[in-house]
């Protein structure tokens, strides 16, 4: 049996693996500890001007283990569900990864989505597509009401990326994630859910 084998939660209707036209979208296991390492120290550094500075030891085999071991639990609890990427065509290359986290039920009915695409598969079309499916599982699978994310102002391309999927923007937080080191302002974007 293949290692990404379908895995149903029985806490909520969402699956561990979804697929679209062009892609496969899977929660992994921890032996995949040595692909993901690969892709993001590939994307280094396009990814960390955006994000917190990473641990040490982060893009290491070792690191990516514990996290995929963490995630993966997470994911059974449903309070957060990583994807990661893969093109159909070629199915052990990770192109991308899209998150849902801070998961929310009952009377928040929400959750953050976060993405990280390879540089090198980019402007293909593929991260509005992964990022569809996934805002699809939040919306009917998991049932919740908004999804929302944040974004550095300077980031285009993800701003372009949520307006094109119809999120609106909600605002300014000012200083609302300590990014390298340096307390950034991010956008706010959300998207409803009024089915």
């Amino acid at each position: 049996m293949e290692r990404f084998s379908i895995i149903m939660s029985f806490h909520q209707n969402f699956s561990m693996v979804y697929e679209t036209q062009r892609l496969i979208l899977r929660v992994l296991t921890p032996d995949y500890a040595q692909e993901v390492c690969g892709f993001l120290y590939k994307n280094r550094n396009y990814f960390e001007p955006y994000e917190p500075f990473p641990a040490i030891n982060y893009y290491t085999k070792e690191y990516q283990h514990t996290l995929l071991s963490a995630e993966l639990n997470l994911a059974f609890q449903t309070k957060m569900i990583r994807y990661y990427v893969f093109l159909k065509e070629a199915p052990n290359t990770i192109i991308g990864t899209v998150c849902l986290h801070n998961i929310q039920f009952a009377s928040h009915s929400n959750c953050e989505i976060g993405y990280r695409f390879d540089i090198d598969y980019q402007h293909k079309g593929y991260a509005i597509e992964a990022v569809a499916m996934t805002i699809s599982v939040a919306f009917a699978a998991l049932g919740l009401h908004r999804v929302y994310a944040k974004v550095m102002p300077n980031n285009t391309a993800s701003i372009k990326l949520l307006k094109n999927l119809y999120f609106e923007e909600e605002g300014l937080e000012k200083e609302c994630l300590c990014i390298q080191g340096k307390w950034q302002d991010h956008l706010r974007f959300a998207l409803i859910n009024y089915k």
